[in-house]
């Protein structure tokens, strides 16, 4: 609200807008305490070499210079573009399968849906510790499931691409979230198009492909949006059960960042590490805004 729009504003619409932004000054503070300050002073730390312990030193722009030589950065950054480009696909297509299963009308789908939901209330640290006892190449579960259909027992965690795999495998079993969110938006679908369609002699796949994935695609865009922004944040996982390895196949990048700040004490660079991640977080969205606009619409029935 501009000031020529308060002075036009009478007394008791300013006594409201005073009012009402009482209400909301919690949530202001809240704001600007936990969300702005924090981003503008780890702004300020990534031109500082910075300990925790010592005053900030003002390196100038050292920190986002020696990212460009440094081996692990471009590395995390490779390991979480593959878990991101790989990952988030597979998780937006089982969501979307989980939803169709939910979305038939039997009594007991009630029960179906608490089920499928279920692991993805369950925390991460417990799944991945639950994993790391699954895919046991001696004992695990999965192993002796594969070793009954002639399937040679494999330590998955030993190699760069299966442990990243596996990590991606492990993800999917949160996608009851997305799944739920997909089945509100076919919720909102009207029944009289599939009935229309139905009539037409349009079968299950052609009525999916033509009605409902078109009348969803702000949902599908928005469990996008989501599924990457974990995806460029995913850490807990690899660093339970694969601290990073085997060879950093499962360094990712914000295990690279915890580890400077927290076990090296390099709290300026890993400042800077959390600057340019926030950089590519701002233009993937802005691309898939941009690209959204080609397979996005808001409207019931273009």
């Amino acid at each position: 609200m501009t000031p020529q729009h308060l002075r036009t504003l009478s007394r008791r619409d300013r006594a409201n807008l005073c009012k009402g932004l009482l209400f909301i000054l919690p949530w202001i503070i809240g704001f600007l305490a936990m969300a702005v300050y924090p981003t503008v002073y780890s702004i300020y730390l990534s031109f500082t070499r910075y300990s925790g312990f010592q005053p900030p030193v003002w390196l100038g722009l050292s920190n986002y210079t020696r990212l460009l030589g440094d081996d692990l950065f471009w590395t995390s950054l490779y390991n979480t573009f593959f878990y991101a480009i790989i990952g988030v696909p597979i998780g937006i297509v089982v969501a979307l399968l989980l939803a169709l299963a939910m979305n038939r009308n039997v009594w007991e789908i009630p029960v179906y849906r608490a089920i499928l939901y279920l692991p993805s209330i369950l925390p991460i640290f417990a799944l991945s510790l639950v994993a790391i006892v699954l895919i046991n190449p001696q004992f695990g579960l999965v192993s002796y499931l594969l070793a009954l259909v002639g399937v040679p027992q494999v330590n998955y965690l030993s190699d760069p691409i299966s442990a990243k795999m596996v990590i991606i495998v492990l993800a999917q079993l949160g996608a009851g979230n997305a799944a739920l969110i997909f089945l509100a938006g076919m919720r909102g679908v009207p029944a009289t198009l599939y009935e229309a369609a139905q009539i037409d002699g349009a079968g299950p796949l052609r009525r999916f492909f033509s009605i409902t994935l078109p009348l969803i695609s702000p949902v599908l865009f928005f469990n996008l949006i989501t599924g990457v922004s974990q995806a460029l944040q995913v850490f807990t996982q690899a660093y339970i059960i694969t601290s990073g390895g085997p060879n950093n196949g499962t360094l990712f990048y914000m295990l690279y960042l915890y580890n400077n700040a927290f076990r090296y004490g390099q709290l300026g660079y890993a400042s800077a590490l959390a600057v340019v991640l926030f950089i590519i977080g701002l233009l993937m969205a802005l691309i898939l805004q941009a690209v959204s606009r080609r397979f996005v619409s808001y409207d019931l029935v273009s």
